[in-house]
């Protein structure tokens, strides 16, 4: 199983979406590992954001994220990073599919509701940011096996 960091980004905990968000991780089978409300600090975004330093949107994606309470969770299941990243959609609530989460509930091109890690290695940096070793639970939910065949031994 992998693990993905999902962040709901200040314009989704203002909005009153968190909820609804979380909602759609779960029922699509996706489990939850750790997660909880917090305001990032400028050093916090500037860690997780340093790949972009220098950027022209740099500056204002700091202020965005540091702006108000966010919040940070571990979502667990297999691919979970492609799946998340489908669910969420076009980076810019315009661009992104209906069905999607940004295609649903955004349309801004700069508040775009969410972060999610994109790859295995990035997300792995990225919870280490935010959570410690033993803030990340690992559990059997009964669902598991009616969400995934596990038939042939292996999820599928």
């Amino acid at each position: 199983m992998e693990r993905t960091l999902i962040i709901l980004k200040p314009d989704t905990v203002q909005r009153g979406l968190c909820g609804q968000i979380v909602g759609r991780f779960e029922a699509k089978g996706l489990k939850l590992a750790a997660m909880k409300l917090m305001k990032i600090s400028r050093e916090l975004a500037e860690r997780h954001y340093a790949p972009h330093k220098g950027k022209p949107f740099y500056p204002g994606l700091i202020n965005y994220i540091t702006a108000g309470p966010v919040v940070v969770l571990v979502l667990e299941g297999l691919n979970a990073i492609a799946v998340s990243r489908k669910m969420m959609g076009a980076t810019f609530g315009f661009n992104a599919e209906p069905g999607t989460i940004r295609g649903d509930l955004g349309v801004s091109k700069t508040f775009n509701l969410i972060h999610g890690s994109d790859a295995p290695e990035s997300a792995a940096t990225e919870i280490a940011l935010y959570f410690k070793a033993d803030e990340l639970l690992g559990y059997e939910r009964q669902s598991d096996r009616w969400t995934y065949d596990t038939s042939g031994g292996e999820p599928q």
